[in-house]
């Protein structure tokens, strides 16, 4: 892992950016003790340095938690082939004209999820070396790749998912296998994601601790005291 960047944030928060491989990334840290580690992944592709997950991790890390997140295969700053970029078109135009998307979704965001999870668990080998973390490790964000990644790692104790209706059909089945405490979030309103199959996942997972909350609005319309609530969550079964 080298680190490439860094600064101090107003609130005592130093972000690094590094690279691990081809693998590029950041991480948050607040004072000079060793804490748990918290991955944040952002959906879809999405950039890590997209505003709402940025806002996330540095909030986080200022309540005394390691937090990083990265690029995977296809995603932010990653090279995406042109098969990518028309994928990611036509499932944009289908969900805009109200088509029906899962054989587009499968075959697009299936092979993401895969892909992603083998390099967020190279990172976290990487991360757990480092005098900043302590052992203990929770999860963050998207939720298709939360489930791949809590059902093949014992590693992550506990795990905060933003409901998705579109999960591949691989991370649907896998939900069974997820027995850590959850913080489910939804969105009741979300255009993007069909409120009854999110409703469905919730009650797929293994879980004996899972707890969802449902907020009214749309998509990107999460209240911020859900943070606050998130790090709870995390507070108590990672501190």
């Amino acid at each position: 892992m080298k680190f490439t960047t860094e600064q101090r944030l107003d609130n005592g928060v130093l972000e690094r950016e590094f690279t691990l491989g081809e693998i590029p990334g950041t991480l948050w840290t607040s004072g000079s003790e060793p804490a748990p580690l918290i991955l944040i992944a952002h959906n879809n592709g999405l950039p890590r340095r997209e505003p709402r997950l940025l806002a996330r991790a540095r909030h986080t890390a200022a309540q005394g938690y390691a937090v990083a997140t990265i690029d995977a295969p296809a995603c932010g700053e990653r090279p995406r082939s042109a098969a990518d970029d028309r994928a990611r078109a036509e499932l944009r135009r289908a969900m805009q004209a109200g088509e029906p998307v899962d054989e587009i979704f499968e075959s697009f965001v299936g092979p993401l999820v895969a892909n992603a999870v083998p390099e967020w668990r190279t990172t976290l080998d990487a991360l757990l070396d480092r005098p900043e973390t302590n052992g203990r490790v929770g999860y963050s964000g998207w939720t298709a790749v939360g489930i791949h990644l809590a059902a093949t790692e014992p590693r992550i104790e506990a795990a905060g998912l933003f409901a998705g209706g579109y999960v591949p059909l691989a991370q649907r089945e896998e939900a069974r296998q997820v027995t850590i405490p959850l913080l489910f979030l939804l969105q009741w309103d979300d255009e993007g994601n069909p409120r009854q199959r999110a409703l469905d996942l919730f009650d797929a997972f293994g879980s004996k601790q899972k707890t969802m909350h449902a907020n009214m609005g749309g998509h990107v319309g999460t209240p911020w005291f859900e943070l606050e609530d998130g790090g709870r969550f995390y507070d108590r079964h990672l501190k």
